[in-house]
């Protein structure tokens, strides 16, 4: 799976309260809250991106309350793939749950730099920077994280298996 977008760059300890503020949580339509997606951080963010591009972060993202309607913000704002140093952990795994890849890059995140076009190659394991031609390799999704990206999430993933026993 390919992905080619524009780079959203925010910065270290970006909290779940910043993705998405305790105010939009009236809802878990990925829709109505990717409408609202980094709405803490700055007002307006989500008018800049379109669906494909990429949040990369610094250092801890994704930190503070274990809501899953962040990863579910991003979703919906048409985002699919978060590069970052770091992720909180509950963060991280909320993030697959919800049908969100995350790549943890760490100091290779400096390379990276805002408005910057990417090619993200998840069987290769590789980011392209087309801005500035650099190259990151990531090591491959485990085989159950890949399986729970390509379902959707934690939950079709088990009515599939669910289905089929």
């Amino acid at each position: 799976m390919s992905f080619i977008g524009k780079v959203h760059k925010v910065g270290p300890h970006i909290d779940t309260d910043a993705i998405i503020p305790a105010r939009f949580l009236v809802t878990t339509d990925p829709e109505k809250l990717g409408e609202n997606c980094m709405e803490g951080l700055e007002h307006g963010w989500i008018q800049r991106v379109q669906p494909g591009d990429f949040i990369v972060a610094e250092r801890n993202f994704g930190c503070g309350s274990s809501r899953e309607h962040a990863p579910i913000a991003i979703v919906g704002a048409g985002i699919k793939v978060v590069i970052g140093h770091s992720f909180a952990r509950i963060f991280y795994r909320n993030a697959f749950n919800m049908g969100l890849t995350l790549l943890e890059i760490g100091d290779d995140v400096d390379k990276i730099n805002n408005g910057d076009e990417l090619e993200v190659d998840l069987q290769k394991g590789l980011i392209k920077d087309l801005t500035n031609g650099s190259e990151i390799t990531v090591p491959p999704l485990s085989p159950v994280m890949q399986q729970l990206i390509d379902k959707g999430g934690l939950v079709p993933f088990v009515r599939e298996k669910l289905g089929k026993n």
